[in-house]
């Protein structure tokens, strides 16, 4: 399936550089797409406080990179979801092949495909990924609070992480391979001063073990060849290891394509260009010295003028008039996939308003769309967590005439629940067990839009594989600081609302802590497709539905 549309640019990746290429080619008024395959925001949204961009004091992660995205969508920016598969750069009209067999076409490209994060390789990672082996603190933090906790790395993403979950541990040591820290003193010494805070230094993972979680460690101390083995605390199930060892670029489709480096990362001149002409590459992806958010943004606006500068010349050389294209908003999602609707108060104890004013604003134009009425179903017990869902879901209500509420004595093991049922009263099989508000809002919206709206744009190829699928019961283990989970859930739910012989259930994990054991869930989101085994972290919706083929 080809979009026929010529663009200006497109750009692979919504990262800082990505985003930031996009801020710089709106504001010049380019006809410009960013496609992003996972998060908006890349591995920003996965660090707790950011403390070293220039002017602001400190930002949660998502917070600043959603700041970024509004400012990118303000200048008419699309940005849409799709995994870039295939890459044909050498003609003057680029094509680019998405995972749904979509193609792309533009004068330029820049690749922002950023780095993931890189495994250690000790013997077990993998196997105990989700089961005491994390990545993200934000995400699964909270899981191992009162546990002790092991962070791996010695740069500033291992330090800075280390002291954010010392809020949750009881105890956190940091394994620093060489004999100190490569980040700024003033970082080190942050950990020193921490009491619940300790440092080894010299030393490694050799291998971790256990049965359905770590419950020991085998350390290496790598100058004396002494072991120690760890063994998880009396009257825990286990403890955490949280690796923090660098990245690896996002160049797996870019072999053979672009010239890389020794270690995959993309060569580029100073402007960003690469070996092909029109084609430009910013970011953590690139080749250099140093990875940070605001090298990052800079790579992205170095590009992006740069690709102006391309686009510009090759319009005049063909003589076509250069007209400023009108603003414009992606069809595909009515929250441009990452809008901040984050509630941040909500993840605590909860007083006052549910929804903020800013919060309320972006709502009304997504729902100004809504075509059919709805009723909010909330399945109560005699709990605090039943008034307080009650509370949030009447609030919510009140910002359209579409929205109805019930409620009623509820059966099932998780309770609270709250259930939307279509215009007809049909249960539609979205449901959320918990309150969906800090990330979980998005996915909430998104249900919204997906049964009384015109819903979100898919292949109609995928819509045809989800209504052919069996029937079958979703469960998505979430936290409500994970920003990986909304995408999962919505994922899921919009299969829901497409099939009516399958339910998705949001299953907020702090008041499910009988699930989180019975299915020995350390990370998220955790998916649990009827009784497969659990399915950790992010999943594409076509992934997703393989899943559910295969386990019907």
């Amino acid at each position: 399936m080809a979009d026929q549309h010529l663009y200006d640019l497109i750009i692979v990746g919504a990262g800082p550089a990505g985003l930031s290429a996009g801020l710089y080619a709106g504001r010049a008024m380019l006809d410009t797409l960013i496609l992003e395959g996972e998060t908006v925001g890349g591995q920003v949204t996965t660090t707790s406080v950011v403390y070293n961009y220039p002017a602001v004091e400190k930002v949660d992660g998502t917070k600043l990179m959603n700041q970024l995205q509004k400012q990118v969508t303000d200048f008419g920016v699309q940005i849409q979801h799709d995994q870039i598969d295939a890459y044909s750069l050498k003609p003057e009209v680029k094509i680019l092949t998405g995972k749904s067999g979509q193609e792309y076409r533009a004068r330029s490209v820049i690749i922002a495909t950023g780095a993931h994060p890189r495994k250690v390789g000790f013997d077990g990672e993998d196997q105990f990924r989700g089961r005491g082996v994390a990545y993200c603190s934000t995400c699964d933090g909270e899981l191992f609070t009162g546990l002790q906790i092991f962070v791996v790395g010695g740069g500033y993403a291992a330090a800075e992480e280390a002291d954010y979950l010392s809020r949750f541990g009881k105890h956190v040591t940091v394994l620093v391979r060489s004999d100190h820290f490569k980040c700024p003193p003033a970082m080190t010494a942050k950990l020193i001063d921490n009491p619940k805070v300790s440092i080894e230094y010299n030393t490694e993972i050799k291998s971790v073990s256990g049965d359905d979680y770590v419950s020991s460690a085998t350390l290496v101390n790598n100058q004396t060849g002494k072991e120690t083995i760890y063994h998880v605390d009396p009257g825990d199930n286990t403890f955490g290891i949280f690796v923090y060892v660098g990245t690896e670029p996002a160049t797996q489709n870019l072999k053979g394509v672009l010239d890389l480096d020794s270690n995959g990362y993309i060569k580029t001149s100073v402007d960003g260009a690469t070996n092909i002409n029109g084609v430009f590459a910013a970011g953590d992806v690139i080749a250099k010295s140093l990875r940070q958010i605001i090298t990052a943004a800079a790579d992205g606006a170095k590009a992006a003028t740069t690709a102006e500068h391309y686009v510009t010349s090759q319009k005049q050389a063909a003589g076509i008039p250069i007209t400023p294209v009108t603003n414009n908003t992606s069809a595909s999602s009515p929250v441009g996939q990452t809008t901040d609707l984050n509630n941040e108060e909500s993840v605590v104890p909860h007083q006052g308003n549910w929804l903020t004013s800013d919060i309320t604003n972006q709502l009304q134009p997504i729902f100004a769309r809504l075509t059919s009425d709805i009723t909010f179903e909330v399945d109560t017990n005699n709990t605090d967590l039943s008034q307080q869902l009650l509370g949030f879901i009447n609030e919510f209500a009140d910002l359209n005439d579409h929205f109805n509420v019930i409620s009623k004595v509820g059966q099932g093991n998780y309770l609270p629940m709250l259930k939307i049922l279509d215009a007809d009263g049909r249960d539609t099989g979205l449901h959320y067990a918990g309150i969906p508000t800090g990330h979980e809002l998005n996915s909430l919206v998104l249900g919204v839009y997906n049964v009384a709206g015109p819903g979100q744009t898919i292949d109609p190829a995928m819509v045809t594989r989800i209504k052919q699928l069996p029937a079958a019961q979703i469960r998505i283990g979430v936290s409500l600081t994970c920003h990986f989970c909304p995408d999962v859930v919505a994922a899921c739910q919009h299969i829901a609302a497409l099939n009516p012989q399958i339910t998705a259930t949001m299953i907020d994990l702090q008041h499910f802590p009988e699930l989180r054991k019975s299915k020995k869930i350390m990370s998220v989101p955790a998916t649990m497709i009827n009784h497969s085994p659990v399915i950790f972290g992010s999943q594409t919706l076509e992934q997703l539905v393989t899943a559910i083929e295969k386990y019907h």
